[in-house]
């Protein structure tokens, strides 16, 4: 069955009339308008107009096509070269002042790292390269480890992350920073891994930081009764070597008993009283 004709009065005839105007002019009257780059058809630029360009995406690609800069970590004959390129080095604040220092002329670009951890600066490349660095979180845990056992007593696995964590803050990767820190409390340990984990991060921490600090002085207020018999000679060692980890634990104790209310206020402060 053929289907029904449908027909527009008018639309045909206005068509026809449409094409012989065209012809009746000839191409000799076509007028043709070039856009100038960056114009608009009114001659306005586009910034002008309001209409802003794409700016161009920056594709891996980009990152591997950047000079090569030579990293130099340790010292003596623990010294080990890495190589990285300068697009993604220079996302951290403190190599770009470095890289800003090489001459166009320089053939060889290198940046020593003279009393940094090896194994930090690796974490912190993967991370600019990936986004990330082993062992990736999953979840509430770390992925598996298998050179590492799951409760280090030595603390090992809390001070990779610890010293990618002040290196990120020396190099003012704050994303690195933020993601080191957050897999410290994904760690298992032990009494002597913790306290290991506490005397670098105090060694090598300002006070201000009670970002780092705080969680170590709140472990330790809440479990130092049972744990510190555990390692009590460390535990002792630590508070003399870093009063300041002995004052945060401390605090943290008197804190929470105030808020708690164990102890009743005093009538003076001054006073003590007498034995009979």
């Amino acid at each position: 069955m053929a289907e029904p004709e449908v027909r527009i009065e008018g639309f045909q005839a206005a068509v026809d009339e449409a094409l012989q105007d065209i012809d009746m002019a000839g191409a000799d009257d076509a007028e043709v308008l070039e856009v100038e780059d960056g114009a608009n058809g009114d001659g306005t630029d586009l910034e002008e107009s309001g209409q802003e360009g794409t700016s161009a995406r920056t594709t891996f690609i980009d990152y591997l096509k950047s000079p090569i800069i030579e990293l130099l970590v340790g010292q003596g004959e623990d010294q080990t070269l890495l190589t990285a390129h300068q697009a993604l080095l220079i996302k951290s604040p403190f190599l770009e002042d470095a890289v800003a220092q090489f001459s166009n002329e320089a053939t060889t670009r290198r940046i020593e790292f003279a009393n940094e951890d090896l194994d930090a600066v690796g974490c912190f490349l993967q991370y600019l390269y990936t986004g990330e660095y082993f062992p990736k979180k999953i979840g509430d845990a770390l992925e598996s480890d298998p050179a590492q056992s799951e409760f280090g007593d030595d603390g090992e696995q809390l001070l990779k992350h610890a010293k990618v964590y002040t290196l990120a803050e020396k190099l003012g990767v704050m994303e690195l920073k933020s993601l080191a820190h957050s897999k410290v409390h994904r760690v298992n340990s032990t009494a002597r891994g913790e306290l290991a984990y506490a005397r670098f991060v105090y060694a090598n921490t300002p006070r201000s930081d009670t970002t780092i600090r705080k969680p170590i002085a709140s472990f330790w207020g809440q479990r130092s009764h049972v744990l510190r018999h555990e390692a009590e000679d460390d535990f002792r060692a630590l508070c003399l070597e870093y009063p300041e980890f002995g004052f945060d634990v401390l605090s943290f104790v008197l804190d929470a008993r105030e808020r708690k209310g164990v102890e009743a206020e005093p009538k003076s402060g001054r006073k003590r009283a007498r034995g009979m």
